[in-house]
């Protein structure tokens, strides 16, 4: 019961009460007041009155339960939408009856043309209100993100202008949506990527549940597209597999080509071919492009409603000098990934010989740039081991979507590379080729997992502290035997010359510096091995300091090249996972084609999500 409402005064407060007055000055005391409510029982002036509930937190989870209400209905909304999607989608992949190409591109230009509708309204209120300050997520759609997708979204309009082509060229038998698709998709583009530039880091603030219902309809529509890019263009690296197994003479596969080419002619047919040919080559930039917008357009839905700290910073510049054996070791990687991957699709499926000649190359050259890649990214996580720096723990949507993504789409070249594994150790027979294949699967798992935790610390790493410079500063000091005065001609700042100044004072001078640096190794030393890592002053030279950031800087891009390197081969049809048989032989052609068409798509982007987080990586340090 609470006190002062009839209950008798705590046993606390009962001891407490004394304590305060003989502690205070010796003055007359208060006379005591009955409590309220009770009949004669007495209590302490001093004791507080019962705590009334705060309003103003109350307030807040009032006004919270809405917006996570909001946020839980926009995102059912999205997956019925993209499971719908997702339904046609896969009607139209196995030719169900009664569901035909124009009925998928409806949908898919209905659903863009509300995304448009949506977009053009935010923009025009942003316009009316554009002297209001508002909050911006700092973090969020940096300018190079922007400028890839900018890239990305250029050449989506030219597979827009080539399938406008296509469909001229097979006008007589291809339904008008055909035609209607590729150009609103182009506008599409063109509008979203001017929506991204000005509005990706916005915190919106108003009219909060109309807005996550469009910009999750904006994620969905996108991440809808990524996947029907992902199906045709998997749907013809398939088709020439199959192609290539006939041409090698596989008789106990039953081959069957999914083809759905329209069944009149072109005019002219050189020019037609030319066209479909194309289509196929851009739509890797396609997929890359739907998938990085469905990302940003993700972030700017998780930033809605969100407190931003106004004192956050995320200055990030891009300095090339110093990264000179990085960046020479990296060109050299693609421009040989480049040559084989040219090699490789110039003798893969000519003959038997010639195939199993490829699939060796193709391996022994991945296995030796995953151990390169693997070397590189341990040295780097042992370098921030012995980095005494504390990691950003802050909330921060695209920080954390990042994280997730690298792991999530990792997960995707995980399942073949287990797969081809369990098939080699399974197989009757395995042709000589395919023991190189073990290996391959093995450093694919292992080089992605080092290189996650390599990014994922980088992101989460906080800006080094003024506090490194002083400690670094006080070893250079003992060597002159000068401190106060190094510190207060080197460091104008006074908190800074008074913390130098303190470090020196505990210092001995003499004359002989190299003793003194002796003597505060020795000290760091045991420092270090208090907290379980050498103190800054016993690290090599190659540690410490721009040398230390030099060697990042280098491993960093290094890294960035390589998985752009390694985007190339599976975009553009080199997929060694169809070519090599022995999977087939063993799940069965049907289901290891289901497992490859499933995963290939998370291991592409994973690729150039990796470049992207490398490349952020880089511009921080």
């Amino acid at each position: 019961m609470p006190e002062g409402q009839g209950a008798p005064p705590s046993p606390r407060a009962a001891r407490s009460a004394p304590a305060r007055v003989s502690a205070g000055p010796a003055t007359r005391p208060s006379p005591r007041l009955p409590a309220r409510g009770s009949a004669g029982c007495p209590e302490s002036p001093e004791s507080p009155e019962p705590p009334e509930p705060p309003r103003g937190r109350r307030g807040a989870v009032r006004a919270g339960v809405p917006q996570k209400l909001a946020e839980a209905l926009s995102s059912q909304y999205g997956l019925i939408v993209f499971v719908a999607g997702l339904l046609l989608l896969l009607a139209w992949a196995v030719h169900a009856s009664g569901v035909g190409k124009s009925h998928l591109l409806c949908l898919l230009t209905a659903l863009m043309l509300l995304q448009l509708l949506w977009m053009l309204w935010y923009v025009r209120r942003s316009a009316a209100h554009r002297r209001l300050i508002r909050p911006k997520d700092t973090h969020a759609g940096a300018r190079w993100l922007r400028g890839d997708i900018t890239l990305f979204a250029a050449i989506t309009i030219i597979l827009g202008c080539l399938k406008v082509g296509y469909f001229v060229g097979f006008s007589e038998c291809l339904s008008a949506t055909e035609g209607v698709f590729p150009v609103t998709h182009a506008v599409h583009t063109l509008l979203q990527v001017y929506f991204l530039w000005g509005h990706a880091k916005d915190v919106i603030q108003s009219f909060k549940t109309l807005e996550r219902f469009g910009v999750i309809h904006s994620v969905f529509t996108n991440l809808l597209l990524w996947t029907n890019g992902v199906l045709n263009e998997s749907k013809h690296q398939l088709n020439e597999h199959k192609e290539r197994l006939i041409t090698l003479g596989f008789g106990n596969i039953t081959i069957v080509l999914d083809d759905h080419t329209p069944p009149c002619n072109c005019s002219p047919p050189t020019f037609c071919s030319a066209i479909s040919q194309g289509i196929y080559y851009l739509y890797p930039f396609n997929i890359e492009y739907q998938i990085l917008a469905s990302t940003m357009l993700y972030v700017l839905w998780k930033n809605i409603g969100r407190n931003v700290d106004s004192q956050q910073n995320h200055n990030m510049q891009f300095k090339f000098p110093g990264v000179m054996a990085g960046s020479v070791l990296g060109l050299t990687v693609l421009a040989a990934t480049i040559g084989v991957v040219v090699v490789y699709l110039i003798q893969i499926g000519r003959s038997k010989t010639k195939s199993e000649s490829a699939l060796i190359m193709f391996y022994l050259y991945a296995i030796a740039l995953l151990m390169l890649m693997g070397a590189a990214g341990v040295l780097g996580i042992r370098i921030y081991r012995i980095d005494e720096r504390s990691l950003d723990e802050s909330r921060n949507p695209a920080r954390k979507l990042d994280a997730d993504l690298l792991v999530g789409t990792a997960s995707g070249s995980w399942l073949i590379s287990w797969g081809s594994i369990l098939a080699i150790l399974c197989a009757e027979a395995c042709p000589p080729y395919t023991w190189f294949n073990l290996p391959y699967s093995i450093l694919v798992i292992v080089e992605k997992y080092i290189q996650n935790l390599f990014i994922i610390e980088s992101i989460h790493r906080e800006p080094e502290k003024l506090s490194e410079d002083i400690r670094t500063l006080r070893v250079v000091t003992v060597c002159n035997g000068n401190t106060i005065s190094l510190a207060s001609s080197c460091l104008k700042s006074g908190a800074v010359a008074k913390d130098v100044a303190s470090l020196g004072s505990d210092m001995p001078h003499t004359v002989n510096g190299n003793a003194h640096l002796r003597e505060a190794c020795d000290r760091e030393g045991e420092e270090g091995s208090q907290e379980g890592t050498p103190g800054p002053g016993c690290r090599p030279h190659f540690l410490r300091g721009d040398a230390k950031r030099r060697v990042l800087r280098n491993i960093t891009a290094f890294l960035f090249l390589c998985n752009i390197s390694l985007w190339i081969p599976p975009a553009f049809g080199c997929r060694p996972e169809y070519d090599n048989g022995l999977e087939e032989i063993v799940f069965g052609f049907e289901p290891w084609i289901i497992v490859v068409n499933l995963a290939m798509p998370f291991s592409i982007f994973y690729r150039m999500h990796a470049a992207a987080s490398l490349f952020e990586v880089y511009c921080k340090i």
